[in-house]
């Protein structure tokens, strides 16, 4: 059963301040029976690649990425990196930065076509957490003094900062299928 698509604009830099126009990003997200489609349409910074592989990518929020974090009751979340170069990085975390289990696996394509990269990112249902009720999305790019961070719901803060929580916004109802279980 497909359900709503929730279109999602990232831009904001992490503090609320607004991002150049070529920053924005749009990621959607959408459930299609048993999987989470996320879809990516950002700009192409031409950043520098992993030294790895396209695929699972330990330490992508170094480099070109978008994330989504979606999050459940008891601050368990999931935490899902794309980077323009097929690389991608899922963590499951309860608590904040408390990971749990990292590097799952999703399918995931990306391309880039005139300045721009698109990418599309299935998600088992068995992946995200239970009760997932609340979102935010972040991209980043550029290097050293030029990096940047943008969101779409910003972080106060000195500093970005993308696990807070507290600051992120509800999901739409229709998109909130899961109930939460009783028991850890």
């Amino acid at each position: 059963m497909t359900q709503p698509l929730l279109r999602i604009a990232i831009e904001h830099q992490w503090d609320g301040s607004a991002a150049r126009p070529d920053e924005r990003t749009e990621v959607t997200l959408q459930r299609i029976g048993s999987t989470w489609q996320i879809e990516v349409d950002a700009p192409f910074h031409d950043d520098p690649v992993p030294a790895v592989a396209s695929g699972p990518t330990s330490g992508l929020w170094d480099f070109e990425v978008v994330e989504l974090f979606l999050l459940a009751p008891r601050e368990h979340y999931l935490e899902i990196e794309l980077g323009p170069h097929g690389h991608h990085l899922v963590l499951e975390l309860q608590g904040r930065r408390e990971i749990v289990r990292q590097g799952l696996a999703i399918d995931f394509d990306a391309q880039r076509t005139g300045g721009r990269w698109q990418g599309t990112a299935r998600v088992p249902d068995d992946l995200v957490p239970r009760g997932v009720a609340r979102f935010n999305a972040y991209a980043i790019h550029g290097i050293g003094l030029e990096r940047r961070y943008l969101a779409h719901c910003p972080t106060p803060g000195e500093a970005p900062d993308f696990h807070q929580l507290d600051g992120f916004v509800p999901l739409p109802a229709e998109m909130q299928a899961r109930p939460t279980l009783t028991s850890p």
